[in-house]
């Protein structure tokens, strides 16, 4: 059995704050090395259910914050950017299982550092009309190599979102939001210990998973933080002006839509 863990650092115990997921300060330093103990606490949960292989996405910003030294030494390590894939690198390797970590509400809601892919580029993202959010993009991702995502954690507006997409996963409640840079969590030991025993019970009802799927063809959408944004994300000839601060592009499969957001959010950087 193979094993692939996504794990992000907006979701994961005793991050609250912009300061704690942007490098280059103290705060940042800190949340990164517990963002390495939860995907190790993963790990072992993948291991005690008997995984012959475990993969480990770094799935924050630049895609290298944990320190691999930190990380269980049984797993290996997916880091660095560009990649195709972005959050679900990895599930193309050949996984039977996928679990998100440190995961995060989508945006425009109350949860913990809420926000959809970039947070200065984007303010919703939708497929066919329907909001989504990060872990709805992966895991759709996911689902289209075959791969169930079986465990998640993160606040309670996360899991409350998410659940209904993926009835059979594990989810495992880091913290309560109280606000977008507030929240009761539980102290990192016990969140490593929960999201530890979560993915081995969830991997011991593997049988029971079923992958996320979104049939194409896709019609993307974007509201951006800003007309200009839109004006920049426009230069790219297949996308459709809707509105003032709203694009559109079709993709064949959810593949494509995921590379074509990530190159959108690349592009965002010039306006910075």
């Amino acid at each position: 059995m193979k094993v692939l863990i996504s794990t992000d650092i907006e979701g994961v115990a005793g991050v609250y704050h912009h300061e704690q997921v942007r490098n280059g300060n103290g705060e940042y330093e800190r949340a990164r090395v517990m963002m390495a103990r939860e995907a190790s606490a993963a790990v072992a949960g993948a291991f005690d259910a008997g995984a012959t292989g475990v993969l480990v996405n770094d799935s924050h910003g630049g895609f290298r914050n944990m320190p691999p030294d930190l990380l269980d030494p049984r797993a290996q390590v997916v880091q660095g950017k560009p990649r195709y894939l972005g959050m679900a690198s990895g599930v193309e390797l050949g996984v039977d299982a996928v679990c998100f970590v440190g995961y995060h509400a989508k945006a425009q809601t109350r949860g913990i550092l809420a926000h959809t892919t970039n947070s200065f580029a984007f303010a919703r993202i939708r497929i066919n009309g329907v909001e989504t959010s990060e872990a709805g993009l992966y895991g759709a991702v996911a689902g289209e190599y075959g791969a169930p995502v079986v465990m998640m954690s993160g606040d309670d507006v996360f899991i409350d979102e998410t659940r209904p997409l993926f009835p059979h996963a594990e989810f495992v409640q880091t913290k309560i939001a109280t606000g977008l840079c507030s929240g009761i969590s539980l102290s990192p030991t016990q969140s490593c210990d929960a999201i530890r025993a979560g993915v081995k019970a969830a991997l011991g009802r593997l049988s029971e998973a079923k992958p996320y799927t979104v049939a194409g063809p896709l019609r993307v959408g974007i509201q951006t933080q800003t007309t200009g944004l839109a004006d920049l994300f426009c230069q790219w000839p297949t996308l459709v002006r809707t509105g003032g601060d709203e694009v559109e592009f079709d993709a064949e499969s959810m593949e494509v839509a995921i590379r074509m957001i990530n190159c959108l959010s690349a592009m965002s950087s010039m306006l910075r």
